[in-house]
């Protein structure tokens, strides 16, 4: 007789792990089934060993003030060292995930998971197949990192950043970066920090597609531009040879490339595969995404499908708002999901974060965007640190005050785009904003300078703060 649940989670990921512990906060009796890593791409191969040696490389980057402070000496990155730092931070992760879970008493079961009906699944584990039943599911198996042609993954040759993860980098002192996106733009400031010379190879302008404004993408360049980085737009990639000692990449028009390896950050491809979705009648798109509604369930009401594997958005981030959401409606509830208002956040030579909608966007959807801006050139805080680069950027409805989205470029983004995001509602975020008290001197008194700006500049005193501005 098989064992039954009132949820089952596939996927320990992000959004698997923060599904599982909520249901069982909640009073469910909960499975999560994982067959490769506990923890998914996040802990083991993605954001957290990235932003342990991101801090890292922000260290090294500090350098260059150091003499003006009074402070002697000089850094430098050891990338062989860093990887085994990162291990032992995801080790200890790891560990404490894992105890959580057992104490919250859910059942976590090895082994790769098939739908054979819609409330039943087979695991097929290292002491063979066991049935499952579970009244809801949620499909949390993230994606696994694209590796376009002509490349091909090759040992301490060609690295996807899983791959990088997986093993002790390549000793080789030169590295080829290859995309435009997330994974790339934070590479190529890591391991340029960490004491390789990077070769940033692109195809498009980075993080083009993301939203961020032209102010966002110039403060970056000039960043980049600091420490030597600078990507080189090439128009496509004719073939890749390796031999005894290094990589040679050719591209379109003729030119090419030589160096040690090369690090893919190339996109990644929803996991599906062997999921037995297309026998319960779970659909896929035509990217190999699982479909859903925005409360985000499949076209099987008791299964939801959460993060990577259903979101082109590819961020734990987006996986974790996806979970809540999703255990939310399991319980009864009826909330929808807008992952444009999950903050995005990329770590490189300056931080950059942001939410929402971007001018654009709000035209196309009739509303009128006001604009509130304040820079960190001027704060006392951003001085004290030397870090004045960057800035808040709000983005309003000029008829109602209510916030449409919002960037914060520079140090701490990925720390200050949370107080965008933790009002009751979007109508009343900016009046909670304006009324709130702040610590001086501090990078987060930037957020109500702009919110102070955008009232004043487009009279939006009354919705804001609830009086009337002077004629």
């Amino acid at each position: 007789m098989s064992e039954s649940f009132d949820l089952a989670v596939i996927g320990s990921g992000p959004g698997g792990y923060r599904a599982a512990v909520l249901g069982a906060l909640r009073g469910l009796n909960v499975v999560i089934i994982e067959r490769g890593d506990w923890g998914g791409c996040c802990l083991n191969r993605g954001c957290v060993p990235k932003k342990d040696w991101y801090h890292s490389a922000r260290l090294v980057a500090a350098q260059r003030h150091f003499r003006a402070r009074g402070l002697r000496g000089e850094l430098s990155g050891d990338l062989a060292q860093a990887w085994q730092h990162q291990r032992g931070v995801v080790e200890r992760v790891r560990d404490s995930y894992r105890t959580y879970l057992k104490h919250l008493k859910v059942r976590a079961v090895e082994g790769h998971a098939r739908f054979i009906g819609p409330e039943e699944i087979a695991v097929e584990g290292p002491e063979g197949t066991e049935s499952l039943q579970a009244r809801h599911s949620i499909i949390a198996t993230g994606a696994a990192a694209t590796v376009p042609a002509p490349f091909e993954p090759a040992d301490g040759r060609v690295l996807t950043t899983d791959m990088l993860f997986d093993h002790e980098p390549p000793p080789g002192q030169r590295v080829a970066i290859i995309g435009s996106g997330v994974v790339a733009t934070e590479f190529a400031f890591i391991l340029r920090m960490l004491g390789r010379d990077v070769t940033w190879l692109t195809r498009s302008p980075p993080l083009a597609r993301l939203g961020f404004s032209p102010q966002a993408l110039s403060t970056l360049r000039e960043q980049f531009a600091l420490h030597g980085i600078e990507p080189q737009r090439v128009p496509g990639y004719a073939s890749v040879q390796l031999d005894a000692e290094h990589v040679h990449i050719e591209v379109d028009g003729g030119a090419s490339f030589e160096v040690d390896w090369v690090l893919l950050g190339t996109g990644r491809s929803p996991m599906t595969e062997g999921l037995g979705l297309e026998s319960i009648g779970v659909q896929t798109d035509r990217k190999g995404f699982v479909e859903r509604d925005d409360r985000l369930r499949t076209a099987v009401p008791n299964i939801y499908a959460i993060g990577d594997v259903a979101g082109h958005w590819m961020t734990a981030n987006h996986a974790l708002s996806d979970a809540t959401i999703a255990i939310e409606n399991i319980l009864g509830g009826e909330r929808h999901q807008d992952g444009r208002f999950v903050p995005m956040v990329i770590y490189s030579a300056v931080e950059m974060a942001r939410l929402g909608l971007d001018e654009d966007t709000a035209e196309d959807e009739d509303l009128e965007p006001a604009i509130g801006f304040a820079a960190f050139e001027t704060s006392p805080r951003a001085l004290g640190q030397d870090e004045p680069e960057g800035f808040v950027r709000l983005i309003g409805d000029l008829d109602s005050g209510a916030l449409l989205g919002g960037e914060i470029i520079g140090s701490d983004a990925g720390e200050l785009i949370h107080l965008l995001s933790l009002a009751p509602d979007r109508a009343t975020a900016l009046a909670w904003l304006a009324r709130g008290t702040w610590n001086h001197p501090a990078r987060a008194e930037e957020i109500l300078n702009a919110t102070e700006t955008l009232a004043s500049k487009w009279n939006l005193q009354d919705q804001i703060f609830g009086v009337s501005g002077s004629d």
